[in-house]
């Protein structure tokens, strides 16, 4: 795998343990970008504006959803379990997309979403009860950490 491509996956599954559904949105977007280049199933989905828009509409009910009380921590099995599979997911279609073996990407992508699930959400809780940083500010940093490297990303990987 090159370079380009372990930092891509690594980056992407990073912003999945972050927001689930933004590693896809904004896999989306380049792949819509590049016009389909990846014929596959996985690639067509993520090109399609059908697949675009829903995965827009779920990353922005996501980041609303982070700032409620009442939503559990990252790293609970079911939400974690999710941030896996999207790390994976963003994994495997950058493979298919560079036409490289699935499994370090989708590995890659799973692990960098596990470390970043974590790490992500003890930052949050440092900075919600050692630095009493109410958890809405903390939530939109996380955000703006998000668009941040997305945008990067993108910029990376044209």
């Amino acid at each position: 795998m090159e370079r380009s491509g372990v930092l891509a996956a690594a980056g992407l599954g990073a912003v999945a343990g972050m927001r689930t559904f933004s590693a896809p949105a904004i896999l989306s977007i380049l792949f819509t970008r590049e016009g389909g280049a990846v014929q596959d199933r996985l690639g067509k989905a993520l090109s399609s504006k059908a697949g675009g828009r829903t995965l827009s509409v779920l990353a922005l009910g996501e980041l609303v959803g982070d700032k409620l009380p009442n939503i559990p921590v990252r790293t609970a099995p079911p939400a974690l379990a999710g941030r896996i599979l999207s790390g994976a997911l963003v994994g495997a279609a950058l493979a298919r997309r560079d036409k490289q073996p699935l499994l370090g990407p989708v590995l890659l992508g799973a692990a960098a979403a596990v470390a970043s699930s974590y790490a992500f959400s003890a930052l949050r809780r440092f900075a919600t009860h050692r630095l009493h940083i109410p958890n809405v500010v903390a939530g939109l940093l996380e955000d703006a950490l998000v668009a941040m490297a997305g945008t990067r990303l993108l910029a990376a990987l044209k």
